[in-house]
């Protein structure tokens, strides 16, 4: 960009919104991977039609524009690989209108995810999506990437609970997809078509987001085995069994002691994994539940298996789950986190094979992640300034994936793909498949000047 340029996205956006020193850009210049790259200047958005006009006069001059939110995504989506404008979206963070009667909660793109559900709460209703970011994450992100988290099990994802959005297209037109209604069924999903679609067709402003009664009762259960795969038996016998839980984590020996090294939480540091359960509606449901999943635990040969008798004791377990990725990014200096998702069903041959990877390129991998609907984080522990272990970690990170994929899975169950999966995605997705995502790309953003250089490599 030249001179010209930057003077007319000040005039657009204000002077006080544009960032252009190094040192700032610098900062905007990486998201929750090892990846970087540097925008030419970042604008902070501050309403939907600033946005809008910053886009009229990027697709003029064939500006590429990025999308940001609070950068926790795992996959490079967040940044401009073809520098021009990153547009960072945290001003936009109100909560415009909460509707108890039709389950609804109005947000800007850039409210912060915990944000949300405390403000439900405030009327007795709960936002499901708890992604292990929550207290961080924006969202807009969420939506974006189609976040998963702690409660997938039981509540589903993000696209679940997103009823209505306002978004801005590439084009500058400002557009709405969606109802407030229960049942919607006028012209295409294009609500879901958003969800998961990675910033690359439209950048989401509003979300009208749907919300649920606080269950009047929960239980957590803490489980622990000699080895990682009865955890895992546990876990699909669990849901075979009949039990839906809200929540269904499985961690293994690696992550147990990265945990302990750095919260001191008390763990036995000599089992192979354990599971973290929660179930949760009316009290007699929540009994008979609890009792069922005790029973299938102890049937895979469970250490101990005990159920939480106090709101402080409930806590410190979640804490501990909810310090795994943290924990083990302190072990080496590089932590490489996927999150290959397979069916229940395979999730115990899933667990042997990270084992066989790991094991096969004498690297350390830590694995947690949610079990119970297949979700698992494998998590890479390296040094990628050693060349010689880079290589090892980017074989490792194909045979999970070939793992994954040969057993009924997925590259991608909830960070997307972004820049770091681009290279892999026609391991799992068919040419005529391939082809139409791109024609739904180039309908929307012709120019590509969207979040360039995200999941396709060819565009």
């Amino acid at each position: 960009m030249n001179t010209k340029d930057i003077n007319k996205i000040k005039e657009i956006a204000g002077e006080e919104n544009v960032i252009l020193s190094e040192e700032e850009r610098h900062c905007y210049s990486y998201d929750s991977t090892r990846l970087e790259h540097m925008p030419e200047v970042v604008v902070r958005a501050n309403s939907t039609r600033q946005i809008s006009d910053i886009f009229k006069f990027a697709s003029a001059e064939k500006i590429p524009v990025t999308p940001r939110g609070a950068a926790t995504g795992l996959s490079g989506g967040c940044l401009a690989v073809n520098g021009g404008i990153l547009l960072l979206m945290i001003d936009m963070d109100k909560i415009l209108d909460v509707n108890p009667v039709d389950l609804l909660i109005d947000v800007e793109a850039g409210i912060i995810t915990e944000e949300v559900d405390a403000e439900a709460r405030k009327h007795g209703l709960f936002y499901p999506p708890d992604p292990g970011t929550v207290k961080t994450s924006t969202i807009g992100g969420n939506i974006a990437e189609n976040a998963g988290g702690l409660r997938g099990l039981k509540y589903g994802v993000t696209k679940n609970y997103v009823n209505a959005l306002e978004a801005v297209l590439p084009n500058g037109d400002i557009v709405n997809f969606g109802t407030r209604t229960v049942k919607g069924v006028t012209g295409y999903n294009m609500v879901d078509l958003m969800s998961g679609s990675e910033g690359t067709l439209a950048v989401i402003t509003k979300a009208t987001l749907r919300l649920l009664p606080v269950p009047p009762a929960k239980a957590s259960i803490l489980a622990l085995f000699d080895t990682i795969e009865e955890a895992a038996k546990s876990v699909r016998d669990i849901v075979s069994g009949g039990v839906i839980t809200s929540t269904l984590e499985i961690i293994d020996k690696v992550t147990i002691n990265a945990i302990e090294d750095y919260l001191g939480a008390g763990l036995n540091r000599d089992i192979g994994a354990m599971l973290l359960i929660e179930v949760d509606g009316q009290q007699g449901a929540v009994d008979s539940e609890a009792e069922v999943v005790k029973k299938v635990c102890n049937s895979n040969n469970a250490l101990s298996c005990r159920q939480a008798s106090s709101d402080q004791e409930r806590d410190e377990i979640w804490r501990a789950r909810r310090a795994a990725l943290s924990s083990l990014a302190r072990v080496r200096p590089s932590t490489i986190l996927e999150d290959a998702t397979v069916p229940r069903s395979r999730i115990v041959e899933m667990v042997e094979a990270v084992n066989n990877i790991a094991k096969k390129y004498e690297l350390p991998i830590g694995t947690f992640g949610h079990a119970g609907d297949g979700n698992l984080h494998p998590t890479i522990l390296t040094d990628m300034r050693d060349k010689k272990e880079v290589i090892k970690v980017e074989k490792a990170i194909e045979d999970i994936f070939k793992a994954a994929i040969e057993l009924g899975g997925t590259l991608s169950g909830e960070h997307g793909i972004g820049i770091s999966k681009a290279g892999y995605l026609r391991m799992e997705i068919d040419k005529g498949s391939y082809e139409i995502m791109k024609r739904v790309k180039k309908a929307f953003d012709p120019d590509n000047i969207l979040n360039p250089g995200k999941i396709f490599t060819d565009l």
